[in-house]
């Protein structure tokens, strides 16, 4: 470390009301003569013009439909207008006569399989069109056009069933009903014994017994007792390992590298959570627009089950550029370029690059600027390990402090198995930085080590299970001879309630401690902890929270301690409310005092896509620092832990 002490004064901006919001997304624009298409679209969303594609109907019949639904309750009404496409689709015309019969009777199934899914096996769908019964109409029907075609829907939705007797038959004998949600007295809807008959056929499967099949699903309705028996059997057939892996469809990538990047080679017992696994993972590798896993209807004569990986590529190059606008930091730009498959095993090249803090103030040595190189290679080694260097050049100014920084990284993630992922690497950097200690240099090298579980049901939106890191990052800088480390944890857990998970909650505990050096101004500024911001404690502005010396000069500290709790809660299919509370800590000693803890409480919206939810989320810190943000506004993709 060398030190020049500059008398840097006071560097804490004072401020009013913050407002950190980011819009982060990518636009696809439709070229300029593609037609006349004006109408604007991000996230799937219209925000201007007509978007519904003009389609001209050969000999165009407008009709007018009548939808009764007899004694049916609100729920099902509304379950029943939606599924009538003669009511929804009711202004748009259909082509001739017969496309209005053909539309009736696509209905009547329609509207016959809601009655069935909800356990309503008693009820009927009568159609007519202009009077008549849709099945006592001649074969090209003629109607009166000198007015919309009358249609009529008439619904008695019948009683509604329960369970009566089950039974298992053949290889399913012996298990228990009860798992499969199929008790005498419950619930009998169609889809409640459709999904049964798959999870039943799957659980057999997952024995190892890849050719199993359903033999016979017989479902008989009683209407004297209001009650429908079911009957299912299944033969399990002969027990098998995955045998011999071919690909198709490959290109530019090497098709040893996919089955052995699938791991099904490697002759495991038969399961289809392996298939479903070894698909995703194909997926994320970047390069397929499309992956499918077939497996063979038949075994090889060593008994094992072939399986066929088919795969489409996509395009490997890729660009593209973002922004984001905060009344705090001003406007910032990124753009990145890339290469999916640079040698033919799926190893990328992103070469990325961002400025932020145009427009905050005319200095240009104020604004944030970063550059950097990332090579990954999956597959390193062995398929289980992934490779990734990292160069990277920053310049930074948050309130509390600049630093300049070089930073080269390389390391190997491992996964253990489908949870569990170990890390480890090397780093080395150069390190400037003005903050309250003066103007400082430093060079840094340090050997990354980290453990990761991941037992969420979904990455962007859990509704049950945890996630945990530990890290370790043993460190020495060269130039003052100093020995320090940081650990740190988290651990993330959520409980789901109610119907689909109406009612989620969540919350996140997080820690961390430096140990060594010689005092604080030992350690470079980018490596002493801060909290405040969407990642951390959210009502207050990024690296807020710190220890401050006497003249009101944020110092970081050596430990911190966060939690954050939140309830989502669905208000409709799309839209969610998030009330939440951040609460952290950040002190000078090797663990942390609570003498100054810090809160931010707020609401959030999150509306649903098929990416994950978009996150909004407005907080106010319970305890202001003088001068410090008032509230803040957050955005972007995903839940906030």
């Amino acid at each position: 470390m060398r030190n020049e002490n500059t008398g840097r004064g006071q560097k804490r901006k004072l401020r009013g009301a913050g407002t950190a919001a980011a819009l982060a997304g990518v636009l696809l624009l439709a070229p300029p003569l593609a037609g006349n298409a004006y109408a604007f679209k991000i996230f799937g969303i219209t925000l201007f013009g007509d978007d519904d594609d003009t389609v001209e109907v050969i000999d165009p019949v407008r009709y007018q439909a009548t939808l009764e639904t007899g004694n049916a309750d609100k729920d099902l009404k509304e379950r029943l207008e939606s599924a009538a496409s003669l009511i929804t689709d009711e202004k748009q015309p259909v082509s001739g006569d017969l496309g209005v019969v053909i539309k009736a009777r696509e209905d009547r199934d329609r509207l016959i399989a809601v009655l069935y899914e909800e356990a309503r096996y008693g009820g009927t769908v009568h159609i007519s069109v202009a009077g008549t019964d849709i099945d006592s109409l001649p074969p090209n029907p003629t109607f009166d056009h000198s007015r919309p075609v009358p249609v009529t829907v008439r619904i008695d939705p019948g009683p509604v069933f329960k369970l009566g007797s089950i039974r298992f038959e053949g290889d399913a004998t012996g298990r228990d009903p009860a798992k499969y949600d199929l008790v005498p007295g419950g619930e009998a809807g169609s889809r409640l014994i459709l999904k049964a008959s798959e999870q039943l056929l799957v659980d057999i499967k997952d024995e190892g017994r890849p050719l199993a099949k359903l033999t016979q699903r017989q479902v008989t309705a009683d209407h004297r007792t209001d009650t429908v028996d079911v009957v299912l059997g299944a033969v399990g057939g002969p027990v098998a390992p995955f045998g011999a892996v071919a690909v198709k469809g490959s290109r530019s990538v090497d098709a040893a590298f996919i089955s052995r990047y699938s791991r099904l080679d490697k002759g495991g017992p038969y399961s289809s959570e392996q298939l479903k696994k070894a698909n995703d993972r194909l997926r994320e590798l970047g390069v397929f627009s499309s992956v499918t896993i077939r497996e063979g209807d038949k075994l090889a004569p060593d008994g094992s089950l072939p399986l066929t990986i088919e795969v489409s590529e996509g395009k490997h190059r890729y660009f593209g550029f973002g922004a984001e606008y905060s009344s705090i930091d001003g406007v910032g730009l990124q753009g990145y370029w890339g290469h999916r498959n640079l040698f033919g095993e799926a190893e990328s090249l992103r070469i990325e690059g961002k400025v932020s803090g145009i427009g905050a103030t005319t200095d240009l040595t104020t604004y944030d600027y970063s550059a950097g190189i990332i090579y990954t290679k999956p597959g390193a080694f062995v398929p289980e390990a992934t490779f990734e260097s990292r160069l990277e050049a920053k310049s930074e100014t948050p309130d509390v402090y600049e630093a300049q920084s070089v930073t080269y990284s390389a390391g190997i993630s491992y996964e253990l198995n489908e949870r569990d992922k170990l890390t480890a690497g090397g780093e080395v950097a150069w390190i400037h930085t003005d903050d309250a200690f003066g103007r400082n240099e430093y060079v840094t090298l340090s050997l990354p080590l980290g453990f990761e579980r991941d037992a969420r049901d979904n990455k962007l939106d859990p509704t049950e299970g945890y996630y945990a890191t530990l890290a370790a990052k043993p460190s020495y800088e060269v130039l003052n001879s100093t020995v320090f480390s940081s650990f740190e944890g988290s651990i993330s857990g959520y409980l789901g309630f109610g119907a689909e998970d109406g009612v989620v909650l969540a919350g996140r505990l997080a820690a961390g401690t430096l140990v060594g050096g010689d005092g604080l101004e030992s350690i470079p500024a980018t490596r002493r902890f801060f909290a405040g911001g969407g990642g951390s404690v959210r009502g207050y502005s990024y690296r807020e929270i710190s220890p401050y010396n006497s003249d009101d000069e944020a110092t970081g500290g050596r430990s911190y301690a966060l939690g954050s709790f939140e309830v989502r809660v669905k208000v409709s299919e799309n839209i969610g409310i998030v009330p939440f509370i951040d609460v952290g800590t950040v002190s000078t000693g090797i663990m942390p005092d609570f003498s100054d803890i810090r809160a931010g409480a707020g609401v959030g919206v999150r509306y649903a896509t098929p990416f994950g939810p978009l996150r909004l989320d407005v907080a106010i810190p319970l305890r202001r620092y003088d001068g410090g943000s008032q509230y803040g506004i957050y955005a972007g993709i995903g839940q906030a832990f």
